[in-house]
């Protein structure tokens, strides 16, 4: 019996590169988001009454009992943006407090003014505003 010899084979290079800068981890979501896998966790989570606010903003008339998979391609597409439009609202509207001072702030400015002028009448004048919560 001859002893076999294998032929010498071809060093290729793998079809498959590894993960260069995390591309790999963001296909893997991308394709997570495409099978709405980020949709069903968010939407187990929610409680029936938000489901409820979350499908009349997205405009369907379904059971908010039922399981997001259950629903059309249309309508999860539906969902998903009723509840990004509003998230972005709550966020817009966190920022608004974050920024904004109370509207008694200016009259209590002007009431320390007047007290530092020396003037009582004008300094209870602008704290008589402030107690009626005219601002």
């Amino acid at each position: 019996m001859a002893t076999v010899t294998p032929l010498p084979a071809r060093q290729t290079s793998p079809r498959v590169q590894p993960d260069r800068a995390g591309f790999g981890a963001l296909r893997a979501e991308l394709h997570q988001r495409a099978a709405d896998q980020d949709l069903v966790s968010v939407w187990a989570d929610l409680p029936f009454a938000e489901r409820r606010l979350v499908l009349k903003s997205a405009g369907l008339s379904v059971d908010a009992t039922q399981q997001i998979s259950q629903l059309t391609k249309p309508e999860r597409a539906a969902v998903r943006a009723a509840i990004h439009r509003m998230s972005e609202y709550a966020n817009g509207l966190k920022d608004q407090l974050r920024n904004r001072q109370h509207p008694s702030a200016e009259l209590a400015s002007h009431a320390r003014q007047a007290i530092a002028e020396g003037n009582t009448k004008a300094a209870l004048h602008w704290l008589s505003l402030i107690e009626k919560g005219v601002a």
